[in-house]
């Protein structure tokens, strides 16, 4: 039997920097959960457990630096993380190289391994993840462009960095082209210094009919301003990444009508392991107590604690606590996670569903999800709509696709 003593579980969070507002949904599951992950009670069969806060200042350099703090001064078993696409991989890079489990999640599976360095299907001794992956974009993406008819022509509005040249690995393109549909690649911008100019030119000259995405808010408002100049107005945008959270650019156009990934949502149908309390009911209670209108990561963030508590009730030691892991199966708020089912070693996946931004009641921009072929038990609250982005008129549908439209 596991000996009920305190287990110490760090929590690397971006409470300053750019990530910050990614780290909130982070640090109020955690607050929430803290005193009953302090003192589960007599019968519970969980042992109590300390969070230890550090903040990564969203650098990696620094996430590095508390990451070591925790492990070699404060003794934790466990460390939790997510947001950012080198903050998170060098916590838990150097979490591998101190023999220290972490948890982490927000990034796509195959992302998490080119990040490190490593091939898909590396097997890593004590670093585990959970989301979903390029290929689950590329057809919830598909999804959505098959309401506007078979065999888009796509530009591919994809950055000179980690989150461009990972789209590039084939996996993206793999699916569309099955779904039967043609990518048409510029290549790359520069973040914050895009030449979207020449970008709308070519996606104008191949007939692009839809664009998708992981810019941030900036880029894509830039470059929507650029297409629509030219001429170009495609009939859907998807995009992942920054547009999968209600943020909205400094000046116009917002995120309206742009289309893009759900992993997590008030209406998903689960319930957490740590009370019972809905998904419906964590997002209120975020809106309720910070005033600020919910975020995708709340979800996977509570559902970090979770998987948490769980593993820390049958393991103690950090050797037992990565092997409890590889086989962990429970169901948490953001739903069930499974590492033993796979896809791959040290990861389990969450099915995305599609949603599309539209101007609010409540707050200036509400997701409405528009597509569940995944999660068919989730209830979707609209269609999606077809046309162009807020404020610029569509293209004419044509050919075989303006029945489609029409239908």
């Amino acid at each position: 039997m596991v000996r009920q003593t305190e287990a110490r579980v760090g929590v690397v969070v971006p409470r300053t920097g750019r990530l910050a507002e990614l780290g909130m949904p982070l640090a109020f599951a955690g607050e929430l959960l803290e005193p009953t992950l302090a003192d589960p009670g007599r019968g519970s069969g969980r042992r109590p457990i300390r969070l230890l806060w550090r903040d990564s200042r969203s650098d990696p350099d620094h996430a590095r630096l508390v990451t070591t703090e925790l492990v070699r001064e404060q003794g934790v078993h466990l460390i939790l993380t997510m947001a950012g696409s080198h903050v998170l991989p060098a916590v838990a890079a150097t979490c591998e190289e101190l023999e220290t489990p972490c948890l982490s999640t927000t990034f796509p599976w195959q992302a998490y391994y080119a990040a490190r360095g490593v091939p898909p299907g590396h097997t890593f001794r004590w670093t585990y993840h959970f989301g979903w992956g390029l290929d689950d974009i590329a057809d919830v993406f598909a999804d959505m462009w098959e309401r506007l008819g078979t065999g888009m022509t796509v530009g591919c509005l994809w950055n000179t960095h980690f989150q461009g040249t990972t789209l590039r690995n084939g996996v993206f393109e793999a699916v569309a082209a099955r779904r039967g549909h043609r990518l048409i690649d510029p290549g790359g911008y520069t973040e914050a210094n895009g030449d979207f100019e020449a970008c709308a030119a070519h996606f104008l000259r191949n007939g692009v009919e839809i664009v998708t995405s992981a810019a941030t808010t900036d880029d894509l408002a830039a470059f929507r301003r650029h297409a629509d100049r030219q001429g170009l107005r495609p009939r859907l945008i998807t995009s992942s990444r920054w547009l999968t959270y209600p943020f909205t650019p400094p000046e116009p156009p917002g995120p309206d009508g742009i289309a893009t990934i759900v992993y997590w949502s008030p209406r998903h149908p689960c319930r957490s392991s740590l009370g019972d309390m809905t998904a419906a009911d964590l997002a209120a209670l975020y809106e309720r107590r910070t005033g600020r209108q919910w975020l995708q990561p709340l979800g996977v963030a509570h559902a970090l604690f979770e998987v948490a508590a769980h593993v820390l009730s049958s393991a103690e030691d950090r050797g037992d606590i990565a092997a409890t892991l590889a086989t962990t199966r429970v169901d948490t708020v953001a739903g069930p996670l499974d590492w033993a089912k796979g896809p791959a070693p040290n990861i389990a996946a969450i099915p995305l569903i599609g949603g599309q931004w539209r101007a609010g009641t409540r707050h200036p921009h509400e997701l409405a999800l528009v597509t569940n072929t995944r999660l068919p038990e989730l209830v979707l609250s609209e269609d999606l709509r077809s046309g162009a982005p807020a404020g610029v008129p569509p293209l004419a549908p044509r050919g075989a696709r303006a029945a489609a439209v029409r239908g």
